[in-house]
This record gives structure tokens, sequence and C-alpha cells, in this order.
């Protein structure tokens, strides 16, 4: 057991309501108090960590001024993969451990992935919703082709971003029968023969899905320019992260017919206000808007909580895994 916490450890959830109740958050091994909050306010971190050894946090910001404040803090444990969320530099001046979860959405993601390229390449929103409306007794016969439907065997699926993630779902679609293309980084050429420039696979794609990190180089990576450049005017697909599509460049796009739909996961404000530019294409068949739970499936979420879990203990061992560099 680690110096730190041999002492009862003082263990701070900032935001246990971004796991479903029916999740088990398993007891943990070693002396301690657990304080958990649904939710938490910017404004309120400081104050609720101030004590803490140990803070766990999905969404909530773990920003400097609260980390300079938490004087026995040595563990900060994000209930998730991506890590902007903490000041990782800031832990790092003060020696205190972040560690984050990996590999857990391996099949959620890609699954929600596919449930969007199928529902958008074969209108079944759209289908769905005239039927409720009554268009088939309106028709009078025994079936109609008001949107269009469109096999997967045969296309070509251009893939952004190649971890994991982007690799089973390449799995996904040449199960389907479709013909896969990883793109090079945008600005990056060379990267050898498995991958395919980011203009080409811009031009030669009928679906495009997006499996990166926001960063710098990849913030607003699709825009005006790159959906010129879509001349098979694909689908869009964006599971990833808020902000690699240019949202304002996405609604004109899809309303000038650059592309033949999208559907979304993500979005740069969560939850989105009214007149976000993205709720403002809520009125169109071919878009999809689902709110961020391309990660969230029962399993997968437990096995994110479990390893929320084994990563904490494996800290208090003196064993620390998926430890997060500075």
């Amino acid at each position: 057991m680690s110096d730190s916490l041999k002492k009862t450890a003082r263990i701070v959830v900032l935001d246990r309501d971004t796991l479903p109740d029916d999740i088990t958050l398993r007891a943990f091994s070693f002396p301690h108090e657990l304080v958990a909050f649904g939710r938490t306010k910017p404004e309120e971190v400081a104050e609720r960590i101030r004590d803490a050894n140990i803070v766990i946090t999905n969404k909530v910001p773990v920003r400097r001024e609260a980390i300079g404040s938490a004087s026995n803090l040595r563990l900060v444990a994000i209930a998730a993969t991506g890590t902007d969320v903490v000041d990782v530099a800031a832990c790092a001046e003060r020696r205190i451990g972040v560690t984050n979860i990996r590999n857990y959405a391996v099949n959620t993601v890609p699954e929600h992935t596919f449930a969007l390229i199928l529902a958008l390449r074969r209108s079944l929103v759209a289908y769905h919703d005239s039927v409720r409306a009554g268009r088939w007794q309106e028709t009078g016969q025994f079936c109609y082709f008001d949107y269009p439907i469109r096999d997967l065997a045969g296309s070509t699926l251009g893939i952004i971003g190649d971890g994991v993630l982007g690799r089973a779902v390449a799995e996904l679609g040449r199960a389907f029968g479709m013909k896969v293309l990883f793109s090079d980084y945008k600005g990056t050429t060379g990267m050898g023969p498995l991958y395919t420039p980011f203009e080409q696979v811009l031009r030669e794609s009928d679906v495009i899905t997006l499996h990166s990190p926001l960063m710098p180089s990849t913030r607003n990576m699709i825009s005006t320019d790159e959906f010129a450049m879509m001349a098979r005017r694909p689908l869009l697909i964006n599971t990833a992260r808020g902000g690699l599509v240019d949202e304002i460049a996405l609604e004109r796009a899809l309303r000038e017919g650059q592309v033949s739909g999208a559907g979304f996961d993500v979005v740069t404000a969560e939850p989105p206000p009214p007149d976000h530019p993205l709720m403002r294409l809520l009125d169109l068949p071919n878009f999809i808007l689902t709110p961020h739970v391309a990660w969230a499936s029962h399993e997968a979420v437990q096995g994110l909580a479990d390893q929320l879990v084994d990563n904490i203990e494996a800290f208090e061992r003196g064993q620390p895994t998926n430890m997060v560099a500075a």
C-alpha cells in the first residue's frame, strides 16, 4: 500500500449521475470514506475536493486552481478515456497521479456507429416517421419509395482515426462487404501502404466515420473545404468528439446536398442549446442526433466502472495502471 493511502482514504465522486443507476461501483478493498455527488458545478469543485485523497470525475473539469487547494490529493481517476477534463500538467507538478479508462468501448461504439450508418443508408427513421404520419395508407399499395435505400455491400467506408475503435469499425465494414480506407492524418502523407491520403478518402468514400481524439490539429478538420471535396455525397458519422466537424459548415452541407446524410452522437456543447446548428437540423429526414450514448451499452459502462475501481486499487497497492503522462 502506498504511504499516501495507509490511512483511511477520502474518495470524492464529482458526477455519479453520469453513470446509470443500474451500474455497480464495486466497493474498494482498502479503508476509505466514499462521498458521491450526483453533479458538481465548476465553481463547487475546489470546495468538494479540498480534503480528498482520491477524486473521481467523468465530465466535471478539475482545473489548476482546484488542484492547488487540495493539499491531500494523490490521485484523480477519470471515469472516461478522454483526459482533457483534468489539468494533467498541474497534477504532474504536484506529483498527483491521473488515470483513465481504456478500450472499454470496443463493441458499443462501433455498433452505435453502424446503427447510425444503417439507419441513414436505408432511411429507417424517415420511413418510420412517414408510416406514423399515415403515408402508407395514403399510398394505397404494399410499399412506397419516398426515401433512398442503399446497400452497404460494394460501397466504400472511409475511416479517420486508426485506434482500437477505428479498427473495430473497419472489421464490421468488411463484414458488410465494404471497401475500407484508413485515412492519413490530415496534413500528412507517407504513413505507409495501409493508409490513403486524407483528401482521397474524402473524394472516394460513400460513408466517412470519425474516430479521432479532439486536439488542436483535429479541431474542425471537416469544414467547408472538406465538404466540397466529397464527390460521392457520403454519409458523415461522428461518434468520437464534438468539434472534429465545423458544425455550421455541416448544417450548410446537409441543406445544400453536399452529403447525403449525417449521424452524430457528439456535439461541441452538451447538451446543445435549442438554437445550436445541430438542433436546427432535426427537421431533416437524413440527420440523426443521439445524446452522446454510443459508449453507453450496459456491458460497456459496467466494464468502465470495474476498470475505474481496478485503477484505483492498483494505485493503492503501489502498482499504478493506466496512468496518464503530463
